[in-house]
């Protein structure tokens, strides 16, 4: 036997003393009072213990539950197999890694209450709820321009109605608002629980071990210093070798050029079963994906509109792949061969470069694709995508990274490293990148 939350499915009856937990309509019916304090065990930092009823019921909810079905690596296990970890995994780690460390500051002496503790877990618990299908792929793709911590917003919002505004704070510390400053940039900052989190797991995942940070000792070495987060000069070389391996990761798994040519085809798929479904093409698609095929829908209507969240809730990496698997015998050529690219890894050849290619160089692959596949100019678009990426390590003049000395001054990590030059590294990298089929190439 099932409960109905709206339209899909919450939970099978949790029982203990014959009490059941309902959730209808969005509202808690009925309460339990069965045990909530559960354990998981996680492949990067063992076990995970959940103390509080709250982020529990938090955690059971179907907003929440939905993470399991989107990967946190989007398309990357094309290149590295292992990275099929999800945003749950990613969630939970990130919480438990805040829960560390308002441990270790409260052993410090600084005051931060039970209240805040909770807040700032479940903070950071919901900072990706609001990622749609394969993570930052589709980032802007499924709503037109709106980013996912917009989404996450909206999220948090409405849990914070289901359960009664006990996530006030959480919500305050989310958007920087709450008081105790240093709250928030453990949740956004350039040195957060979150770029900790996915830096050691997804190090693990994909086995580049150039990712691999000592969380522990960053932990250890974390201090409140003027409504700040700052770090003990003796934990300096941590902190160098958080911001190398951040730098190395990016270049070597999340901008990596064969996993920057498998997004860009999803993310050219998707916009071609947009073009199609809104121009009259009866399209294949689950529902709660159709829905979005067919509607601009903007972050106002996800707001206002608790029939669209619930939809956008619904939708996750198998609505995607599913329909994606439909679309590869469709007779639009366009659509049919771009899918069967990417269901069978025949993925577009990537050329990455430092400087602008040549202007002439993109006509002359839009020329060969027209002449492949017999389409227009327009349609070849869809075969040749052309851009550039950028990154930067460490940004001197975002929110700096603090370091605390004995004798109570605070100095930017640029300026006080003195084994590596960490201000070389605040440049922004910029790397130039064509994909097209790679049987085109010359």
């Amino acid at each position: 036997m099932k409960c109905i939350y709206n339209e899909f499915i919450v939970s099978q009856y949790q029982k203990q003393a014959g009490k059941t937990i309902i959730y209808k309509n969005t509202t808690k019916v009925r309460a339990s009072s069965y045990n909530k304090r559960k354990i998981f065990n996680d492949p990067v930092y063992g076990f995970i213990p959940i103390e509080d009823e709250l982020i529990f019921d938090i955690i059971e909810h179907p907003y929440f539950q939905r993470l399991r079905r989107i990967k946190q690596l989007g398309l990357t296990h094309l290149v590295y197999p292992g990275a099929l970890h999800t945003r749950f995994h990613h969630s939970l780690g990130a919480m438990y890694l805040m829960d560390q460390i308002i441990s270790a500051l409260r052993l410090k002496g600084h005051k931060i209450s039970s209240r805040e503790k909770i807040s700032s877990s479940l903070a950071i618990l919901l900072h990706d709820i609001g990622h749609g299908p394969f993570s930052h792929t589709l980032e802007r793709s499924i709503l037109n321009g709106v980013h996912h911590e917009e989404i996450s917003r909206v999220y948090m919002e409405k849990l914070n109605n289901i359960f009664s505004g006990q996530l006030d704070m959480a919500i305050q510390i989310f958007s920087g608002a709450y008081p105790k400053n240093y709250l928030h940039e453990l949740v956004s900052s350039q040195l957060d629980v979150d770029r900790m989190d996915y830096l050691s797991r997804d190090s693990f995942f994909t086995g580049v071990s150039e990712g691999v940070i000592n969380t522990e000792r960053i932990i250890k070495m974390l201090t409140i210093a003027g409504n700040k987060i700052a770090v003990e000069s003796k934990g300096i070389y941590s902190i160098e070798k958080y911001i190398i391996a951040r730098r190395l990761m990016y270049w070597q798994v999340y901008l990596h050029k064969t996993v920057i040519a498998a997004e860009s085809m999803l993310s050219n798929i998707l916009k071609r079963a947009k073009y199609l479904v809104r121009n009259g093409e009866k399209l294949f698609a689950t529902p709660a994906l159709y829905e979005f095929l067919n509607n601009a829908y903007s972050i106002s209507d996800l707001r206002e509109r608790e029939d669209i969240l619930n939809t956008y809730s619904r939708l996750d990496d198998f609505d995607i792949f599913t329909s994606v698997k439909v679309w590869a015998e469709h007779p639009d050529i366009v659509l049919s061969s771009l899918c069967r690219g990417l269901i069978n890894r025949h993925l577009f050849r990537t050329e990455l470069q430092n400087d602008p290619f040549d202007p002439a160089y993109p006509d002359i692959i839009r020329q060969r694709i027209r002449k492949h596949y017999g389409i227009n100019e327009e349609e070849s678009e869809y075969f040749f995508i052309s851009n550039s990426t950028a990154n930067h390590a460490y940004h001197p003049r975002s929110d700096q990274i603090h370091i605390l000395y004995r004798s109570g001054e605070v100095i930017d990590i640029a300026r006080a490293s003195d084994q590596l030059n960490i201000s070389v590294l605040h440049k922004i990298v910029t790397k130039y990148f064509a994909c097209y089929p790679k049987h085109l190439s010359a």
